[in-house]
């Protein structure tokens, strides 16, 4: 009986093999309507959703790449600007040192200058104060030697005295 058993299990039957195919089926359909259908579809929108977040992961670095190239620019055009800024300035501090240095040559030039006139009108002066006080000296000494007429030796000796009377300035 155990070989019947056995020789049962294993022997084919129509009858089953129908049911067993209809079960089957019934359950590809069933499976096909409510757990396919939805697992499908979840997985294309799911698809769809990595699609359109990959899209936007490639615009939004496109867009990155973009606002980092403006950015280099606008860094370098800086940059630019800074160096030409400093270089202005830089031009700037040495037109007006150039400037303040010829001023001040010109301010000494003038005051050497200024010093130079004063000099000679002080030195003008002094030769006139002498030329003057001379002119008195030598009117006083030929005053002297025209009120008394003396001989040549006396005349000397006036004169000598007239020179050490004389004040010592």
């Amino acid at each position: 009986m155990a070989y019947i058993l056995a020789a049962g299990i294993l022997s084919p039957n129509a009858g089953l093999i129908f049911w067993i195919t209809i079960t089957f089926l019934l359950l590809l359909i069933v499976l096909r309507r409510f757990a396919w259908g939805p697992i499908t579809q979840a997985l294309e929108a799911r698809e769809r959703k990595i699609e359109e977040s990959m899209a936007r992961a490639e615009e939004a670095l496109a867009e990155a790449r973009k606002i980092q190239a403006d950015n280099d620019r606008a860094r370098r055009e800086a940059e630019q600007e800074a160096q030409r800024i400093l270089r202005e300035a830089r031009e700037a501090a040495e037109r007006l040192r150039a400037e303040e240095l010829e001023k001040t040559r010109t301010q000494l030039r003038q005051m050497q200058e200024q010093a130079r006139a004063e000099i000679e009108r002080e030195k003008q002066s002094a030769l006139d104060t002498l030329r003057a006080e001379v002119a008195e000296l030598a009117i006083r000494a030929a005053e002297k030697i025209l009120q008394e007429n003396l001989d040549p030796a006396r005349q000397r000796r006036l004169v000598e005295n007239f020179i050490d009377e004389l004040p010592k300035n």
